[in-house]
């Protein structure tokens, strides 16, 4: 289980259209339960985002880092951490 920080959920927000047709979440706390239901991951680079991603079964062999980071369930936060919601 991940712990899902202020960034984490503000940018959850923010950008979740990049994922969804409509809002999942309005709210901190709405952000947070609906990571928890969907067991979003937080990781620590995007090498950590390839490994989760191949880890579940997604080909990522030949993509960028670039290809990767614009993938739909990929979230960048700031730091250089990365939010994975799998929709």
């Amino acid at each position: 289980m991940y712990e899902y920080d202020e960034d984490c959920l503000k940018t959850f927000i923010k950008n979740q259209a990049q994922l969804f047709d409509e809002p999942v979440a309005e709210t901190l706390e709405e952000a947070e339960a609906f990571l928890e239901d969907c067991m979003a991951a937080v990781v620590d680079s995007i090498e950590e985002v390839k490994e989760f991603l191949q880890e579940e079964g997604l080909d990522v062999d030949g993509m960028s880092d670039e290809e990767i980071e614009e993938a739909s369930e990929v979230f960048a936060l700031p730091g250089g951490r990365y939010l994975i919601v799998e929709g």
